[in-house]
């Protein structure tokens, strides 16, 4: 868990998930949360949405990486995701376009588009995206090692897709879902389509029964708060995570 906030303080590090050492899921603070030769083992970073918080480190990590790796990253979103990123990250105004540098024929980045509910192949892992609901292009996603499986929510209000797929993944180790925002703030995670503690009970009843509950992206300004409500859900499968946690399913 290398960020397991919706937001920024010395204390409090942006959504970014490390798995196995090599996968990053969201990019919000890996190179807050990484060394040099952490983040050159890095081959793969699947981005669920292309919000800042999600991303904010990813450009920083390809400048750091460079010449450092065997063969470029892969960068991983579908196709809404793709495109942002490319139309407004990496278009040599706000950041250079490391699909091009050295130059084409080796670069230092490359985007791969995968398609909603197609699994496909990722550094040894079987990923599958899940549309949710937020307010831009956004997917959650299935991890699977032919083993065992788990399942991150991304930023999403409620929503019914990945629930479904959620129950009928036998094999689910783990559920990870945002909690954005504590209940006075319901008007707010409405409109920007995040969750609050009394959404996420109700959303619970579409989960399959047993399975853990690993809360994040908690926004640092209002986490007081927001612990006490997760609290009062008096559940003792769901945990709420914080920077530097390690899990093993």
């Amino acid at each position: 868990m290398l960020g397991a906030y919706g937001g920024s303080t010395p204390r409090h590090r942006q959504t970014s998930f490390l798995i196995n050492g090599t996968i990053a899921l969201d990019a919000g603070a890996l190179t807050e949360a990484l060394t040099l030769e952490e983040q050159s083992r890095v081959r793969a970073i699947v981005v669920t949405h292309s919000h800042m918080d999600h991303v904010a480190s990813l450009p920083f990590l390809v400048e750091n990486v460079f010449g450092r790796t065997e063969g470029p990253i892969e960068v991983i979103g579908t196709a809404g995701v793709v495109e942002s990123l490319q139309l407004h990250l990496f278009n040599d105004a706000l950041w250079p376009d490391f699909t091009r540098i050295p130059n084409h024929l080796l670069p230092t980045v490359r985007f791969r588009v995968v398609q909603p509910l197609t699994p496909v192949s990722v550094d040894g892992l079987t990923i599958t995206a899940i549309p949710v609901d937020h307010t831009v292009p956004t997917a959650g996603y299935l991890l699977q090692d032919g083993k065992d499986a788990v399942i991150f929510s991304s930023d999403t209000g409620p929503t019914e897709e990945i629930w479904r797929v959620a129950r009928e993944t036998p094999s689910l180790r783990a559920i990870f879902v945002e909690c954005s925002f504590p209940d006075s703030m319901e008007e707010v995670a409405d409109v920007s389509r995040h969750l609050t503690p009394s959404r996420l009970r109700n959303e619970m009843t579409k989960f399959p029964p047993g399975v853990p509950v690993n809360l994040y992206h908690m926004k640092p300004p209002t986490l007081p708060a927001l612990r006490a409500e997760v609290s009062a859900l008096a559940s003792p499968r769901v945990r709420l995570l914080a920077d530097d946690d390690e899990l093993n399913y």
